[in-house]
C-alpha cells in the first residue's frame, strides 16, 4: 500500500484522470439529453474541455485554472446551462489555492466569489414582484460559499505541503550535522589515541632500546649488570602492555572499559622517573606548593608531557645530559618545568620534530595543553640545554 501510495504521487495524472472520467461520463451523458440546439453543443464542449483540463491540473495549475476561470465566463456569456461538468470549477478552485502561484489562487478566490452571483444572474430572470431581492443575495451566496471552502481547502493543503517540506529540510539537515559531528568525534578519538599510543611506544620502547644496547655492551665483562637490564626492559614491556591494553579499553564497550586502572597522573611521576634513571638518564625531581586532587584530564596532561619531555631528552640531550623535572602547586594555576643540559635541539627538530620524530611529540604537547586552556613555552635553554615550561589553570576552589 505504501508503495501504491507513492507511486501514485509520482504520477499525479493518474489520479485526476481517474477523477475526470467520472465527471466527462456524467457531463456528456447530461448533455445529450438536452434537445438539439446550441445550448446542447456547449453543454458537451464544457463535457469535453473541463475534464480534459482537469488531467493536467497538477502537471500545469495555472495554465488550467487560466484556462477553466475563461471556460466559465464564456459559459455564462453564451448561456450554456451548468450541468455535472461544472462541479470542475470547484476542483480548479482548489487548484489554483493549492498548487498555482500567489496570482492564481487570487485569480481563483476572485473568480469563486463572483461564480455565486454571475449564475443567478444570468440563468434565472432576477427579482420581479413575485421575487426578493433577499432571496437572490441568499442564492448567491449559497452558491458561491463551495467555491470559497474549495479555495480554503487548497491554501491549507499547501501550508501542510510547505510545513512537511520544511520539516523534511530541516530532518536532512539534523542528519547531516549529526554525521558531521559523529566524524569530527571520531576524528578527534583518533587524534587522543594517536596522541596516547605515541607516548607510550616512544617512551616505552626508548627505554627498551637503551637498556638492551647497555646490556649487550656489558654481557661479557658484566653478566649481572646485563641481567638487570634484562629484567628492566621485561618490566619496561609488561608496564607498555598494561597502558595499551588500558588505552585500546575506550574502543570496547562501557562494561568491559571500566575494568582497567585508570589514567596515569602526578602520583605516578616518581615511579616514570625511577624508570627513566634505570634507563640512564638521571633526572632531579621537585615540588612546590600545596599538592591538591587535580581532574583527571590535567593530571594526564602531566604525566605525558613529563614523558614525552625526558624521552626527547634522551634522543637528543647526548649521552651526558641530565634533566630536572619541577612541579608547582598554585592557588589558580599548575606549572611544569622540564629542562636538561643537553646538546639542545635544533631548528629543524624543533619545528618538524626532526628526521625520526616527525614532530608528532610537540605537537601532541600542544594539543594536550590547548585541551585543558593550557599555555606552553618551548625552547632552548639559556647556558645551553632544552627547557619546556607548561602552564595548566584550575577551576577556583568553592
Amino acid at each position: 500500500m505504501h508503495r501504491l501510495n507513492a507511486w501514485l504521487r509520482r504520477h499525479p495524472m493518474v489520479v485526476d484522470s481517474a477523477w475526470a472520467l467520472p465527471v466527462f461520463f456524467f457531463s456528456l451523458l447530461a448533455a445529450v439529453e438536452q434537445e438539439p440546439s446550441r445550448a446542447l453543443a456547449g453543454s458537451v464542449v464544457m463535457a469535453v474541455l473541463l475534464p480534459l483540463l482537469m488531467v493536467f491540473r497538477r502537471r500545469y495549475p495555472d495554465i488550467t485554472t487560466v484556462a477553466a476561470v475563461a471556460l466559465g465566463l464564456v459559459q455564462v456569456a453564451l448561456q450554456i446551462p451548468p450541468n455535472f461538468s461544472s462541479l470542475a470549477y470547484l476542483v480548479f478552485a482548489y487548484t489554483g489555492a493549492a498548487f498555482g502561484a500567489s496570482w492564481t489562487s487570487r485569480l481563483a478566490l476572485a473568480a469563486g466569489v463572483a461564480a455565486g452571483p454571475l449564475t443567478v444572474w444570468r440563468f434565472q430572470d432576477g427579482p420581479s414582484e413575485n421575487s426578493k431581492w433577499l432571496q437572490v443575495v441568499f442564492l448567491s451566496t449559497l452558491m458561491t460559499t463551495p467555491f470559497i471552502l474549495c479555495w480554503a481547502w487548497g491554501r491549507l493543503t499547501r501550508v501542510r505541503r510547505a510545513y512537511l517540506i520544511e520539516l523534511e529540510d530541516r530532518a536532512a539537515r539534523l542528519e547531516r550535522e549529526r554525521d558531521a559531528q559523529s566524524k569530527v568525534a571520531v576524528a578527534a578519538e583518533r587524534a587522543r589515541i594517536a596522541r596516547e599510543l605515541h607516548d607510550v611506544v616512544a617512551h616505552n620502547v626508548s627505554v627498551m632500546i637503551v637498556q638492551a644496547d647497555g646490556a649487550a655492551y656489558v654481557l661479557d665483562n658484566s653478566p649481572q649488570q646485563a641481567k638487570e637490564a634484562l629484567g628492566t626492559i621485561a618490566s619496561t614491556g609488561r608496564q607498555a602492555l598494561v597502558e595499551m591494553r588500558r588505552l585500546l579499553g575506550v574502543l570496547r564497550t562501557a562494561d568491559t572499559a571500566e575494568e582497567y586502572v585508570p589514567q596515569p597522573g602526578v602520583e605516578e611521576l616518581p615511579e616514570l622517573l625511577d624508570q627513566v634513571r634505570a634507563a640512564g638518564l638521571p633526572v632531579e625531581y621537585s615540588t612546590t606548593g600545596e599538592p591538591a586532587e587535580l581532574p583527571r584530564g590535567v593530571e594526564l596532561t602531566v604525566y605525558r608531557i613529563v614523558q614525552e619531555a625526558l624521552t626527547n631528552v634522551r634522543k637528543h640531550g647526548g649521552p651526558d645530559a641530565r634533566a630536572r623535572v619541577a612541579v608547582d602547586f598554585r592557588d589558580r594555576d599548575l606549572e611544569v618545568l622540564i629542562e636538561d643540559d643537553g646538546r639542545g635541539t635544533t631548528a629543524e627538530q624543533l619545528a618538524a620534530g626532526g628526521s625520526d620524530g616527525q614532530g608528532h611529540g610537540l605537537i601532541g604537547m600542544r594539543e594536550r595543553i590547548g585541551m585543558v586552556s593550557g599555555s606552553l613555552d618551548i625552547g632552548p635553554r639559556p647556558g645551553g640545554g632544552f627547557r619546556i615550561r607548561a602552564v595548566l589553570p584550575l577551576k577556583p576552589a568553592k
